[in-house]
């Protein structure tokens, strides 16, 4: 679905290095960027473990999270994407705001790349297509294939009127929020389950 951000086909960038730049995007339907006003929320709760990070963006689209992670220090984003076209312009974005040194793209689906044993991301950002049962699938496969820490970060977005998902052994909500129709989260994965 489109969204109203979507002014003259740019999504601002909100704070760190690259702040008040712009992501270019072409108008297609099948991007569905986070709104500015949940993305500054969930760039104010995980403010403290942003940098130097390693992160993964699952459904990348314009790449706006892993962008703004970026910009806000993170030292990797993984970008992954399976629509071509929609790859060859967050590539042109990366380039063009000179941080690909600081990216790798990959066009893939998702759900076979992650099939695979990985190198654990310290942040995690799955935004799809709202289908919750997709989104239990990925986690699961993060988890059981090395995707994770133990004190790794999901970013999770979802229609709220959709069931919560259901999270893996040793991993909780750690913060939650809603935005109109979004329900948007924070799971934790703590073996110890001690942070309060």
């Amino acid at each position: 679905m489109k969204n109203k951000i979507f002014k003259n086909n740019k999504i601002k960038i909100i704070a760190g290095i690259l702040k008040s730049q712009v992501i270019k995007i072409q108008q297609n339907c099948l991007l569905k960027p986070t709104k500015n006003i949940v993305k500054e929320t969930l760039f104010n709760w995980i403010s403290n473990n942003i940098k130097n990070s390693k992160c993964l963006d699952c459904f990348a689209g314009s790449g706006s999270l892993g962008i703004e992670a970026i910009s806000r220090s993170a030292r990797f984003v993984t970008f992954i994407e399976s629509n071509v076209n929609i790859v060859k312009k967050l590539i042109a974005n990366l380039i063009r705001l000179n941080i690909y040194y600081k990216a790798k793209v990959i066009q893939t689906n998702i759900l076979e790349w992650i099939q695979k044993k990985g190198h654990p991301y310290d942040i995690i950002f799955i935004d799809p297509p709202f289908n919750q049962k997709i989104v239990n699938i990925i986690i699961n496969y993060l988890d059981k294939n090395n995707w994770t820490h133990n004190y790794s970060l999901i970013y999770i977005e979802q229609l709220k009127n959709k069931k919560k998902l259901r999270a893996p052994l040793n991993w909780f909500v750690y913060k939650q929020k809603t935005s109109g129709n979004v329900l948007y989260y924070l799971i934790l994965k703590d073996v110890n389950k001690n942070l309060k």
